[in-house]
């Protein structure tokens, strides 16, 4: 009686000695992951939640807001603790992004379905977010008048900005993309480390953070309106400080 031969079984390329295989949850690129997602939470997203709510203090005004910048400069080691939990952890998680932006596909176009619709909202807002700090911090900070010495011409510094409609546009894109990124990043972040379990717990926890991403827009609304409805301060790098401080 005949009988069939099995089928030759395909060749598997061989791995180095010592080498371990990378599998899906393991190697490298799953530690860069999870510390690219718990940097967008902690410490960037607490950062984020006290920049809008610190800016938030340009409607009270020039002098309330520049109390708000002496407060912040004034900070013991305010220099390591900028660079270690805010620079450095924006520098990584924004330059790991635009890899894994790099390196992903958008398949909305043949799948419309609302994940990938967010996938690549995610993806997207975090470069307009990215581009925006960098924009932003180089501004404020390494431009014109020193705001670390000066913190009494932060208020007319943004005013000053704000005089070309292009860069209140610039703002208000900024100001969304972040909002966005953080929040639906925030949903991510409790869907991957297992804090939201379930269906149920995932849609629940969604709507917050649409609640959280609508409330921080509306924040950053507000200050910009601070800017604007107060008249145009002079922008005098040569002024004090300390009587603003002391007021």
């Amino acid at each position: 009686m005949a009988s069939t031969a099995d089928p030759i079984a395909p060749s598997v390329p061989k791995i180095k000695s010592g080498v371990a295989p990378l599998r899906v949850g393991q190697g490298t690129s799953f530690l860069l992951r999870r510390l690219h997602s718990l940097s967008g939470v902690v410490p960037i997203g607490a950062f984020l939640l006290e920049h809008f709510v610190s800016n938030a203090e340009a409607f009270r005004g020039p002098i309330a807001y520049a109390k708000q910048v002496a407060f912040l400069n004034s900070l013991p080691g305010v220099f390591l603790l900028e660079l270690f939990f805010i620079w450095l952890p924006i520098l990584y998680h924004g330059l790991y992004g635009v890899y894994i932006w790099y390196r992903g596909e958008t398949n909305v176009a043949e799948y419309p379905w609302a994940g990938n619709w967010l996938y690549t909202s995610q993806r997207w807002t975090g470069i307009i977010a990215f581009v925006y700090i960098v924009q932003h911090t180089y501004h404020l900070r390494f431009t014109g008048t020193v705001l670390g010495t000066h913190p009494d011409q932060a208020f007319a510094k943004v005013q000053h900005e704000f005089q070309n409609p292009w860069m209140v546009a610039f703002y208000c894109v900024g100001i969304i993309a972040a909002s966005w990124h953080f929040s639906y990043g925030l949903w991510l972040f409790a869907a991957k480390w297992g804090i939201t379990t379930g269906e149920k717990a995932r849609r629940r926890f969604g709507y917050l953070c649409f609640a959280l991403a609508l409330g921080l827009i509306l924040l950053g609304g507000l200050s910009m309106n601070g800017f604007f409805r107060t008249p145009l301060q002079p922008l005098d790098s040569s002024s004090n400080s300390e009587n603003i401080v002391m007021r």
